[in-house]
């Protein structure tokens, strides 16, 4: 039990405040491709390291229905001086309603916050995916979406971020 008034911080004018908020209506695998080209070769023990390419990639749509649309896209390939071991590529998409951001907030919203909420859900399926395929899971070290962002966006405009 609180000594405070719930209804002391609400507007006078009965309107309530729009908070920023965002939910995930659903989540899907929109494509998903693992390839092993040198199986069973390529499942023996070696004293190399593979070297592992990751990229990554976000997109996002508004819909009519006002909802947004948000694919993850992330692609590894792992290789070894004797040719690669595995490629997985996975578009990951969710469907998101979001309340309370600016129009001009929305962008980073889409790029940053909500492939953020897919990404755990993304990484689990690229571990199982690699460990179905002969290989220890792949885990992926966490993502800087803004870092991608902030990088995706000075490729686009190269003066932004120099003074």
């Amino acid at each position: 039990m609180t000594d405070t008034d719930a209804g002391a911080n609400a507007p006078s004018n009965g309107a309530l405040n729009a908070e920023p908020g965002i939910r995930i209506l659903a989540q899907f695998i929109r494509d998903l491709s693992f390839e092993n080209p040198r199986a069973p070769d390529a499942l023996r023990a070696s004293p190399d390291q593979p070297q592992i390419d990751l990229n990554v990639e976000m997109n996002a749509r508004g819909r009519e229905d006002g909802l947004f649309e948000v694919d993850l896209k992330l692609s590894a390939q792992a290789n070894r001086p004797e040719g690669p071991l595995f490629i997985v590529e996975l578009l990951y998409g969710g469907v998101f309603q979001i309340s309370g951001v600016p129009a001009e907030e929305m962008e980073p919203v889409l790029l940053i916050e909500c492939p953020r909420y897919l990404f755990p859900f993304a990484r689990r399926i690229i571990a199982e995916v690699t460990s179905e395929g002969g290989f220890p899971p792949f885990l992926l070290d966490p993502i800087d979406f803004a870092g991608v962002y902030a990088a995706r966006k000075a490729q686009q405009d190269p003066t932004v971020g120099h003074a």
